[in-house]
């Protein structure tokens, strides 16, 4: 398996506009992030996309990538799916739709605000089919476990991968470490986790939270992700735990 981060940003990326690095040294490429999505491939070479970043086009572009097998969406928030007409170039040279997966409530509203993606319109082809995760168990030859988890007073939802001996656990955007969380996460080879920022926030995990949750679930390798301005990336590399490091666009791990 493998792992390719296309973006580690927070929603306003770093820097924000009007050049505003904060405490992170603009002199360090890993510095630079786009809004975070990335791409889970498996042993076959193939591509499961997870979010379609506001950047995706830019982030697509830089990682050589032409083509995905599936997508799934975490949630609606705008930094996590504005980059969806993106994939209509993905969809020429197709027999059909990407198939396209979300919980509940997140379907819905992607239907609603982007139905021509899902349903076609004035002559142009349907790009992705859109259902529900609750019958779903493997994509991309990967087997598929998720759970729901707060966002502040929304949800996001997190997923995990296996393929033969690895696995790949995603939890972005979250606020609360849950039981369900903990045990869709348990034993994962590689958690990527949200980690916006040292200082406690109400709608994304803290750094210490983060630690905590790769703790209580035994990853052996944590990747931090969804970064803020003050998320320097060496400052916090010096700071964790070995098997601990902030993720960068660009980042692969092959497992």
């Amino acid at each position: 398996m493998k792992l390719i981060v296309l973006g580690s940003g927070t929603s306003t990326g770093v820097p924000r506009i009007g050049n505003d690095w904060g405490a992170c040294d603009p002199d360090n490429p890993k510095n630079r992030r786009t809004r975070v999505s990335i791409i889970v491939e498996s042993d076959q070479g193939q591509r499961v996309l997870i979010d379609t970043s506001t950047d995706l086009r830019q982030q697509l572009l830089a990682n050589d990538i032409g083509s995905v097998d599936a997508v799934f969406w975490t949630h609606d928030h705008a930094d996590h799916c504005h980059g969806i007409d993106d994939l209509r170039v993905m969809r020429y040279g197709r027999d059909g739709p990407m198939p396209g997966y979300a919980a509940d409530e997140t379907v819905r509203r992607l239907r609603q605000r982007f139905g021509y993606v899902f349903a076609g319109q004035f002559g142009y082809p349907t790009i992705v089919t859109l259902d529900t995760l609750e019958r779903l168990r493997l994509v991309a030859g990967m087997s598929v476990k998720w759970c729901q988890v707060p966002h502040g007073p929304a949800q996001s939802t997190a997923f995990r991968f296996d393929g033969g001996t690895h696995s790949v656990g995603y939890a972005t955007d979250i606020s609360e470490i849950t039981r369900e969380l903990v045990d869709t996460m348990y034993g994962v080879e590689l958690l990527v986790v949200d980690c916006l920022r040292r200082d406690p926030h109400p709608t994304h995990a803290h750094l210490a939270m983060s630690l905590e949750l790769a703790d209580r679930c035994g990853a052996t390798r944590v990747v931090l992700t969804h970064l803020d301005k003050s998320m320097d990336y060496d400052a916090v590399n010096a700071e964790t735990p070995d098997n601990v490091e902030p993720a960068f666009d660009g980042m692969v791990i092959d497992l």
